[in-house]
């Protein structure tokens, strides 16, 4: 992010059970149930990124956590997080039309 921030406040992420909604799906790892998925479309990094975080330790270990992140940043602050924090990023893949990420909790 550049630069201190001001205005208003992003609303918070959507949170959704994986099963809510139907979702198309395409690319390699398309066929991945996750047990999670964070709405963050619209927002700008770092924003998906605290939004993983914080919903990734509330599942438990082996849990699998979809951000939904249609910010350009996010594909390369998604897998620098969970590289730095020890997560695995087990793929991406297009929901919808947007970018999604995988995300299992590794501890």
């Amino acid at each position: 992010m550049n630069g201190p921030t001001s205005g208003p406040v992003p609303p918070a992420p959507r949170h959704a059970p994986a099963s809510a909604g139907p979702a198309a799906e395409s690319g390699a790892e398309s066929t991945r149930t996750p047990d999670e998925v964070v709405d963050c479309l619209g927002q700008r990094c770092p924003l998906p990124v605290i939004a993983a975080a914080r919903r990734l330790v509330e599942l438990p270990v082996g849990g699998v956590l979809r951000v939904l992140a249609d910010d350009p940043a996010a594909a390369i602050d998604i897998p620098a997080w969970c590289r730095m924090r020890g997560q695995e990023l087990l793929g991406t893949s297009t929901v919808a039309g947007s970018p999604a990420y995988d995300i299992r909790r590794a501890h």
